[in-house]
């Protein structure tokens, strides 16, 4: 029974060992990759040239054996150039501007093309303005009301009566509506001798109208670019590859990573997954480490109690 169980625990130490993930270096990818033939043979052989910071880990930069169009590239040296250079960085500042138009023809030229930016880390340039980032908002709305007033006369009318006045007039496309009427009288002849009262109306129309304004526009634009900072120390690595010819039988087997000749660089020093190197191997030992010891411990007191009680 105590073998048992001081199996199942070793068997715990074991899975538990198994599963700490080997911790692999950050990666980094050159920033050029150069193809050349060296020596009596004219051997094919690979430069890839490195740009990291001081506080970047070298063990990042890959240096395992690959094979491509045929043949096996294995390390013949890296070489390390410490260097004062220029570092740059994409940047994008967004202004707001306030506008009292949303013509957009008005605000592209109220928009400088260019802006000069100095950031907090000391890197500076030119950024140019995105015109497809270009946007105009209202501020907000307002309404105003207007009154609109018309007069009308009609003459020589039989009856100071106000049906035989228009209720409504139409002034600039508006519809206005009486308001007061001023009656004139005076008197002609009927025709017969006799005397007539005509009568002359003088009417006033009044109305209003209520229009919805904008108060102001705000415009938002992206000036983008890259800015660049000089004096930066650098460190340049130079990775040096030899080759030799295999079969493609040989490279099948081998397990050696083949790259194709066509496949393109990523961008420089874009960190990805790398494989494991032998920092990382230290590292992921030096996890399992952490964990077997105490387990291992936990397993000496388990141990220790079962013999105390074998013993009662």
């Amino acid at each position: 029974m105590k073998k048992r169980i001081l199996y199942l625990l070793l068997a715990l130490v074991l899975v538990l060992s198994l599963s700490v993930p080997a911790l692999a270096a950050e990666t980094f990818y050159p920033v050029s990759v150069d193809e050349y033939t060296a020596g009596e043979l004219d051997e094919p052989r690979i430069n890839k040239v490195y740009r990291l910071s001081l506080s970047d880990d070298p063990s990042g930069i890959p240096t395992d054996d690959f094979v491509r169009d045929g043949r096996h590239y294995y390390l013949l040296d890296l070489i390390r150039k410490d260097e004062v250079g220029v570092d740059t960085q994409p940047c994008t500042r967004t202004v707001t501007l306030p506008s009292t138009t949303n013509s957009m023809e008005s605000v592209l030229q109220s928009l400088e093309a260019e802006m000069e930016v100095e950031t907090d880390e000391g890197y500076t340039g030119t950024l140019k303005l995105d015109h497809t980032s270009v946007h105009v908002t209202v501020d907000g709305y307002k309404s105003s009301t207007k009154n609109h007033s018309a007069t009308r006369t009609f003459p020589n009318l039989s009856e100071a009566d106000l049906s035989l006045l228009p209720k409504t007039v139409t002034e600039g496309g508006r519809t206005l509506s009486l308001a007061t009427v001023q009656w004139s009288s005076s008197y002609d002849d009927d025709g017969e001798g006799g005397a007539a009262i005509r009568y002359s109306a003088t009417a006033s129309y009044t109305g209003s109208s209520t229009t919805r304004y904008a108060t102001g526009y705000t415009i938002t634009a992206d000036y983008t670019g890259e800015v660049a900072k000089t004096g930066c120390e650098i460190v340049t690595y130079t990775a040096i590859f030899g080759s030799r010819a295999v079969p493609e039988e040989s490279a099948e087997d081998s397990g050696v990573e083949t790259v194709p000749a066509a496949k393109p660089e990523p961008a420089a020093n874009s960190p990805a997954s790398a494989p494991v190197t032998a920092a990382g191997l230290l590292t992921a030992l030096g996890c399992m480490a952490a964990v077997a010891v105490p387990v291992a411990a936990v397993i000496w007191i388990a141990c220790k109690i079962m013999e105390r009680r074998g013993k009662k």
